[in-house]
């Protein structure tokens, strides 16, 4: 596989250039995010490499491969990185290098992040179908994905979870935040999805149950979980996102191994209250929420079912911490 890594990493590389950097800082609202998305779009068509947030991208794909073209699969990265970006306030490496892989049919694939690859510095690598469409590229939520993973250190084997619960939860929170998704579908998607995080018989609790469910969408459901209670201890002025870049800011990130205590500890520290490690000692050995404990967070979040969608119930006790957890600049760390 690492052969194989190399030649691409050799292969025709198209790069993303901008100087974002410098809105790192600014204000998070509209106009200086519209702004920072424009240069990144309009530079990475004219090649070299993307900077933003303190971080470079080095992208790397035959570009003869697609015929979508080159500009859609560069805007496409440069969508996933600004998303990544406002969440975190900064983008997570210093560098890393993205390898798009040709595969059959017309789908983005999946990918796999690696924290230090063969040159010392993180990889992702995405598998993309040679016929995807621009529309496909639009609505992919897979490169925000790996993107996200490297914020989150790497943690013991039976805490997975936490890695893949952070990135399933993060990635449509940051591309509302950055204008690519509307705030209605995501609680849509997370409402019909988080059931699916939930114990079923014989489940030993997060650390102890490695399925698919629990690993994905039961790592998200801590981290909802998380972002209630955080919000609720502080009276809607932090929140998980605050505390993830409480934990990029304490050194954090994928190229780093990390017990599950350290990094929750870092998080809890950036928010004042030791939520995560609590919430950890309740669901990491128990099969922890009821399906009733769901259903009750949602009515109190005010999100209820409405065919493919939900409606929201701006008069629920929790509606507030519903609305901030998506908000622009929510993050005020």
């Amino acid at each position: 596989m690492r052969i194989l890594l190399r030649s691409a990493l050799a292969a025709v590389c198209v790069g993303l250039a901008a100087q974002a950097d410098a809105a790192a800082s600014a204000t998070a609202t509209a106009a200086p995010l519209a702004s920072v998305r424009e240069q990144l779009e309009a530079s990475c068509f004219a090649g070299s490499s993307l900077r933003i947030g303190g971080g470079e991208i080095l992208l790397s794909f035959d570009a003869a491969a697609y015929p979508v073209g080159k500009a859609q699969i560069c805007a496409w990265t440069a969508r996933a990185a600004f998303a990544v970006y406002t969440y975190f306030g900064r983008f997570p490496v210093s560098q890393v290098n993205i390898v798009i892989k040709p595969m059959e049919g017309d789908r983005v694939n999946g990918g796999t992040t690696w924290g230090n690859a063969d040159d010392g510095k993180p990889l992702i690598v995405i598998r993309l179908g040679r016929q995807v469409s621009a529309a496909q590229l639009e609505d992919d939520w897979a490169m925000t994905h790996e993107m996200v993973h490297l914020s989150v250190p790497a943690v013991p084997e039976n805490s997975h979870w936490l890695e893949e619960g952070i990135a399933t939860y993060v990635e449509p929170i940051a591309r509302v935040q950055a204008g690519e998704l509307s705030a209605q579908r995501i609680w849509a998607d997370m409402l019909h999805g988080m059931r699916k995080g939930l114990p079923a018989d014989g489940d030993r609790g997060l650390d102890h149950t490695p399925s698919w469910g629990r690993t994905y969408w039961g790592g998200a459901l801590f981290c909802l979980m998380a972002d209630v209670r955080i919000r609720q201890r502080t009276g809607n002025r932090k929140g998980l996102q605050d505390a993830l870049r409480g934990v990029l800011a304490g050194g954090g990130s994928i190229r780093v191994d990390s017990s599950v205590e350290a990094m929750l500890g870092l998080g809890d520290k950036a928010v004042g209250v030791p939520v995560l490690s609590e919430l950890h000692r309740e669901m990491g050995d128990a099969p922890m929420p009821a399906s009733d404990d769901l259903q009750s967070l949602w009515q109190r979040l005010g999100v209820y079912p409405d065919g493919d969608s939900v409606r929201f119930d701006e008069a629920a006790p929790l509606a507030a911490v519903r609305r901030a957890i998506t908000a622009r600049g929510a993050g005020s760390s």
